[in-house]
């Protein structure tokens, strides 16, 4: 079993302006409380190149981010992620109340799960929650044993609509619609930690007004050209001009051991 975490309560204390309420009780939310966050290099990579796991945060940052999934019901990811990494998804704090959900955004039902992997170890092992997994596949289509092996573990595929879009016209889901669909789970707050796609696609000013929050780690390193990059499409204005497709205003930074943090709300165009 791996090692418990902490994470010192005056660092903790710094981050709250940035992390969901903790009265969520008291309010009756439309949309889950949204963190998006991530690990970067000085050249904005998140990995050396597509499926190759690259370590970038310190030891310090790194429990920081499990302090910051103590802080969400779900920690969410794309399927590419689950392929590449085999992430345990679970929160390793000591003395944590509860574990976050984890949550697999896999539309075409890309992962074929199985009893070996790490989410579902941490899971028998009392040290994590079984994932909920958004597909737009009809629920009839669903391999049996999946679903199964889901159930088992007290996880289950929840079947959001998938609608064309894009260059290619595949089939998508909608980030309003995966909100929506997690607030009607219960998940009132949701960690956005990756990949590459799912967070470009929310960096979009399209879903901007969906994220609540931006936290960033970067690590004092450059991984080169031909890595996974973080950076929006181009936008442009009314007369093609290319704008900043995003910038955070309310910003803070924390020092936290070799690495920086970068806290912040992403602006509206509005």
């Amino acid at each position: 079993m791996a090692e418990e975490l902490t994470f010192p309560g005056p660092l903790a204390i710094s981050l709250e302006p940035h992390l969901p309420p903790t009265n969520d009780s008291q309010r009756s939310p439309t949309r889950p409380f949204v963190t998006l966050t991530f690990a970067t290099s000085l050249d904005s990579s998140l990995s050396l190149a597509p499926g190759v796991r690259t370590r970038l945060s310190g030891p310090d940052s790194k429990a920081m981010t499990h302090h910051l999934r103590s802080r969400h019901s779900a920690i969410l990811v794309g399927v590419s992620t689950v392929l590449a990494d085999n992430p345990g998804l679970n929160c390793r704090i000591a003395g944590v109340a509860s574990q976050p959900r984890p949550i697999v955004v896999d539309p075409h039902l890309r992962w074929a799960p199985r009893s070996s992997d790490k989410v579902f170890g941490v899971c028998r092992a009392g040290a994590g929650s079984a994932p909920f997994v958004l597909t737009g596949v009809p629920a009839e289509e669903i391999p049996r044993d999946y679903v199964r092996l889901l159930e088992d573990h007290g996880g289950k595929y929840v079947h959001v609509p998938a609608t064309p879009s894009g260059r290619d016209a595949r089939p998508r889901l909608s980030w309003e619609d995966v909100f929506g669909a997690l607030l009607a789970q219960g998940l009132t707050s949701i960690m956005v930690e990756g990949g590459g796609h799912v967070i470009n696609s929310l960096l979009d000013p399209a879903h901007h007004e969906l994220i609540d929050s931006v936290i960033v780690t970067i690590a004092p390193t450059w991984l080169g050209k031909g890595g996974v990059v973080v950076s929006p499409d181009r936008v442009h204005d009314d007369d093609g001009t290319p704008l900043a497709a995003a910038r955070l205003s309310g910003v803070s930074w924390l020092p936290l051991g070799e690495d920086v943090v970068l806290c912040g709300k992403l602006q509206s165009r509005h």
